[in-house]
């Protein structure tokens, strides 16, 4: 919950001006507070930066007060929206099979939802980050078919390490994104590209992106600043750039 008209305008000219030197193969997209979708549409439609929400209703329309509707951000021209993000499951108890029916009706809308999947601490503490994980996103794979799973992106965002300024290690974050491709593998064989959310910097970016199947970012507050943002990107590129084969 960041961001003003005049901040929002600054931050979008300047990741506007700046995207071309990411390279073609690094795709960068932003997801904004609902009254800012006008916003990023008038500014970003048009240019190589994808926009959208950060979250939608489970619900397609009715009477729902304060809810957001899918359809109601697509007609903004928006192609993402986060859903199952870690401060909607706490602070709004959203359960997974909840974040499952946000993630139908992105899809129905013709939007892209980013799947958010974490642990907290006392459950990395006690052994069960595969199991939390593996459930989380099972909730959303259970009611999707293989079509409609090859168009979602999954972000793994450890509940310890957002905001904390603590990160996962490269080889933490890998061993769970590991864990993620072969359960997403397992649905038929999908390929989708996994993200990694907690506390990327420029600093530790390429690192991260650097692995097998750490295919980008999934950038909280780093994110409010272009000149950060726009340096995790070029940590993307550097990433690519070391990994010829890399395609996804």
């Amino acid at each position: 919950m960041h961001g003003r008209v005049a901040d929002n305008d600054a931050l979008l000219h300047a990741l506007v001006q700046r995207v071309a030197t990411l390279g073609p193969q690094v795709r960068l997209g932003v997801c904004v507070p609902h009254p800012y979708l006008a916003q990023a549409q008038a500014r970003l439609a048009g240019t190589p930066i994808a926009y959208g929400a950060q979250d939608v209703s489970a619900h397609t329309q009715g009477a729902y007060t304060g809810e957001v509707a899918a359809p109601m951000v697509a007609e903004f021209g928006a192609t993402l929206a986060i859903v199952g993000h870690s401060e909607r499951r706490a602070l709004h108890a959203e359960s997974s099979e909840w974040v499952a029916a946000k993630a139908q009706r992105a899809l129905e809308a013709g939007i892209t939802p980013i799947v958010c999947v974490g642990e907290t601490l006392d459950e990395r503490q006690a052994g069960q980050t595969d199991s939390v994980v593996r459930a989380q996103l099972a909730a959303v794979l259970d009611v999707l078919d293989e079509a409609d799973v090859a168009r979602l992106v999954v972000a793994y965002e450890p509940v310890w390490a957002i905001g904390t300024g603590q990160s996962a290690t490269a080889q933490q974050a890998q061993q769970v994104h590991a864990a993620l491709r072969a359960q997403l593998t397992a649905k038929g064989g999908v390929q989708v590209p996994l993200l990694y959310g907690g506390s990327v910097k420029p600093g530790n970016a390429q690192e991260l992106f650097s692995q097998a199947d750490i295919d980008g970012g999934l950038i909280g507050g780093a994110s409010l600043s272009a000149t950060d943002f726009l340096a995790i990107g070029a940590a993307a590129a550097a990433a690519l750039a070391g990994d010829p084969a890399y395609s996804r």
